[in-house]
């Protein structure tokens, strides 16, 4: 039971410092929560948190605030996760239908994330490993031009128009479009290159250097989609509202985040349910007075993922919250393009 009253104080220590930024001392314990124990058993209570590592004192004659190892033990007993208002849930779910494309998903995926939490969010564009083609089209313009379209079940759009040596006639476009799509669709983006190069034989030995001109273009869009690794990152301004004392902090931080692979690596880390990593659980000095919360997204739930990244002293239950209702929305979306 000692254990647990414990608990209930270290929980209210963080609650009442995320909330204060201001260390927290036993009156105001008593005046905020109803802990059901005398002031010296709280006093006793936070000697022993503070032994054992989980709060300490930053100055002499203050309250005491969580340490690292407090946040720890706070966000694995967290015993709900603080749930999103009917209002956040619908901006949400309005917000990033209204998206016309994945640049814009990813967009407004990062702007509401960063809204919800006022920290920074951080989006991975979908993962390219796993992609396949859903469908290609040749559409053909002026001036023996043609236009080449590919999409892919990330729901990327790549479009190049090529100059052909001369027109295509109706009959042979026909006899391109009717192989394309039976040669490529549901191909991994490394294998449909190869399955293009295969329907060049197919044709005349006049029209294969048309075809190979748009099985080329063809391929390089492929290429050129397979090869991005992106991350799309707002709410940098929220590093003002941290408050003074994150102030130091701050330069290592946004050196952090130019550095893309840094990010990419900790998103890369992320699991289908919602992970926390606190301080140097991150992995990098830079953000050791960061927390990461992240979250896979998308039905393959294999490679992309999206987070924010605060102080550790954030709102854990609010954030994780939000971050797997985004992560949730942004995977259904998706799946319905």
């Amino acid at each position: 039971m000692a254990d647990d009253r414990r608990l209930d104080v270290l929980r209210a220590i963080v609650e009442d410092y995320v909330a204060t930024h201001e260390p927290v001392g036993s009156k105001s314990l008593l005046e905020r929560h109803q802990l059901g124990v005398s002031p010296a058993t709280i006093r006793n209570d936070m000697a022993v948190l503070e032994e054992e590592g989980f709060i300490t004192q930053p100055h002499t004659s203050a309250g005491r605030i969580p340490t690292e190892s407090g946040y720890r033990v706070f966000v694995d007993r967290l015993a709900e996760v603080k749930p999103l208002s009917a209002a956040e849930r619908r901006a949400i779910e309005t917000f990033l239908g209204g998206a016309v494309d994945i640049d814009d998903v990813i967009q407004r995926s990062v702007k509401v994330l960063a809204q919800l939490t006022n920290q920074i969010a951080i989006v991975q564009y979908p993962s390219l490993n796993l992609a396949t083609v859903r469908h290609v089209e040749v559409v053909p313009l002026e001036h023996s031009r043609m236009l080449i379209v590919v999409i892919t079940s990330s729901g990327r759009v790549e479009q190049r128009i090529i100059e052909l040596e001369e027109t295509l006639d109706d009959e042979v476009l026909g006899r391109v479009r009717s192989r394309l799509m039976p040669a490529v669709a549901g191909q991994r983006l490394s294998e449909a290159p190869l399955r293009l190069a295969e329907l060049i034989d197919d044709f005349d030995a006049r029209h294969r250097p048309i075809i190979t001109s748009i099985v080329t273009a063809m391929s390089h869009s492929l290429t050129s989609e397979r090869s991005s690794e992106r991350i799309a990152i707002g709410g940098t301004a929220n590093l003002a509202r941290f408050g003074a004392d994150f102030n130091s902090a701050i330069q290592p931080v946004l050196e952090a985040l130019e550095e893309q692979v840094v990010m990419l690596k900790l998103l890369g880390e992320a699991t289908v349910s919602t992970q926390v990593r606190i301080g140097s659980e991150t992995g990098d000095q830079s953000l050791s007075a960061m927390s990461l919360v992240s979250s896979k997204y998308g039905a393959d739930a294999g490679s992309s993922a999206l987070g924010t990244l605060g102080p550790t002293r954030m709102d854990y239950p609010g954030t994780i919250a939000a971050v797997g209702a985004v992560a949730r929305y942004v995977g259904q979306i998706l799946a319905e393009d």
